[in-house]
């Protein structure tokens, strides 16, 4: 599947739908408008020129957001080389999913993690009951 920023400079291709969405109200997912799906590195290819943001408020930015030159739309996250080799963590690409038509995504679950009220320590809660997209649950 092929998705496009809105000027269509930068397209994003996945190999699959993703497992699920997150739509997270933390500060970084609320203000570049963004609900994530979680893929190995392998199975997303970008083109088109993006920039990327690394978070200044943490003491450690977790991601690269990038973001479309021309237009601005966030397009997907990397993982920092540095939070990788802190935290042992495996490599992920996290993509925004609002790029895509929901019609495609058709039966991925979406959840509602409250990233805002998560202290970054354990499981996150969740702020409301997910659903998943269909004909009957439109997203």
């Amino acid at each position: 599947m092929t998705a496009n920023c809105l000027c269509g400079s930068v397209s994003v291709t996945i190999d699959a739908k993703p497992d699920f969405i997150f739509d997270c109200n933390c500060s970084l997912c609320r203000k570049t408008g963004s609900a994530w799906g979680y893929f190995k590195p392998e199975a997303v290819t970008t083109d088109g020129e993006t920039v990327g943001y690394a978070r200044s408020d943490k003491t450690l930015a977790a991601v690269d957001v990038h973001s479309c030159k021309s237009c601005g739309a966030t397009t997907h996250w990397v993982r920092t080389h540095a939070f990788k080799d802190t935290h042992k963590v495996y490599d992920m690409v996290g993509v925004n999913m609002r790029l895509f038509d929901p019609d495609l995504l058709d039966g991925v679950p979406v959840q509602f993690p409250d990233g805002k009220n998560w202290s970054g320590e354990g499981a996150f809660g969740f702020r409301r009951d997910g659903f998943t997209i269909g004909h009957d649950a439109r997203w």
